[in-house]
């Protein structure tokens, strides 16, 4: 079966979620619930933050990219969940706002070489 992949880019926002394998993308996007803009940190992060990591489950690998600090607030977000709900979650890179098309070829460049370093051998 293959690796299931998926990069997330978000933030304060919304974020764009794609879950892709070698012949399929699946694409979503989650709106923050908050009305607020610009607020520093993500409007409503419990509540946006579960919707995205409920498109997580069943990924093995997950690259989080955005421009802000909104990546990471969820990445620790996750961290302090019962359940380590985001435990795929490899990085996290700065990113401005690629379309879907650049940030799955962005995703697949990154875990080329991810998947070729955790299988022990040196990246292409």
């Amino acid at each position: 079966m293959p690796t299931f992949h998926a990069v997330v880019w978000m933030d304060q926002q919304e974020a764009h979620v794609l879950m892709f394998d070698r012949e399929h993308i699946q694409a979503q996007r989650i709106q923050s619930r908050s009305h607020h803009k610009h607020q520093g940190k993500a409007g409503d992060s419990p509540a946006f933050f579960a919707d995205v990591a409920k498109t997580l489950i069943g990924t093995h690998e997950v690259l989080l990219t955005g421009p802000g600090l909104a990546r990471h607030e969820f990445r620790d977000w996750c961290a302090a969940q019962p359940k380590g709900s985001c435990a795929a979650i490899v990085d996290s890179i700065a990113s401005d706002h690629p379309s879907d098309a650049q940030l799955v070829a962005l995703a697949k460049q990154y875990f080329k070489k991810y998947d070729a370093l955790s299988n022990g051998s040196a990246p292409v």
